[in-house]
């Protein structure tokens, strides 16, 4: 009879797990839509974005927005409550004091200027899950915010854009910070999908200063990044789509 009922427990507390799984990926197919860039890491939905959440390196794998014009130009004020994402176990996940004095700002990856459109998205970006210890002025408050503000401008003037942002251990983790060691990345890279015009720019740029009117130099395909990565953007496209988008280098910044 006891073993019976652990069997039981035990079908329950699976059955329940799958369930809240479930409920969190319905919870994000706005982001999901064009596909899954891998199938590593826990995945985290949230009201502005859908992340997977690398817990050896304590940063995410990788963050999908769907940035609209009415999202961008949104009008909540930015709060700057950053806190240890409460989804994730200690041990699994950043901590401030990790970050404290460690000479790294904590990166957003997905910004908190796309979120002013809600107040929950806007809170739940500043979770540490979504962030990378990146270097300040010159990168994070520098050219990376500049491009940035290109994709907001550009999901303005294109009605919509998908958004895939996350971090590159370029010949693995070199660096960690805190004592939680959190995996100081060696590159970031954004990558910007039109639906309307099926056409992409991606960027790969060292973490490190660098000057905003070199920006045209950092684009690169989406196939470099996956190269890079191990992971398969847009890969709910049809194939020979994928091809022709993932293989083309726009000349310079889209207009």
């Amino acid at each position: 009879m006891l073993k019976g009922s652990i069997s039981t427990l035990i079908a329950v507390m699976v059955f329940a797990a799958s369930v809240v799984f479930a409920s969190s990926i319905e919870g994000c197919t706005e982001y999901s839509k064009i596909g899954l860039p891998g199938n590593q890491g826990e995945l985290l939905c949230r009201k502005g974005y859908l992340l997977a959440h690398d817990s050896n390196r304590k940063t995410p794998i990788w963050v999908i927005e769907h940035l609209t014009a009415d999202k961008a130009n949104g009008t909540i004020l930015r709060n700057n409550k950053f806190k240890p994402d409460p989804d994730l176990d200690e041990g699994k996940r950043a901590e401030l004091d990790d970050y404290r004095r460690s000479g790294y700002d904590k990166g957003h990856m997905a910004p908190a200027a796309d979120m002013r459109w809600d107040k929950q998205a806007m809170e739940e970006c500043f979770y540490l899950s979504n962030m990378v210890p990146q270097v300040g002025v010159g990168m994070n408050q520098g050219i990376w915010k500049d491009l940035e503000e290109y994709v907001r401008d550009w999901a303005i003037a294109r009605g919509e854009v998908y958004i895939f942002t996350g971090p590159i251990y370029d010949g693995g983790v070199k660096k960690t910070v805190g004592p939680g060691k959190v995996a100081v990345p060696t590159h970031l890279y954004k990558i910007v999908y039109d639906p309307y015009k099926t056409e992409a720019i991606a960027f790969i740029m060292s973490n490190q200063k660098i000057d905003s009117a070199e920006m045209p130099n950092y684009i690169v395909t989406i196939r470099d990044i996956e190269k890079k990565t191990g992971l398969d953007f847009l890969s709910n496209l049809d194939k020979d789509v994928q091809d022709v988008i993932e293989n083309k280098k726009p000349d310079g910044l889209w207009q």
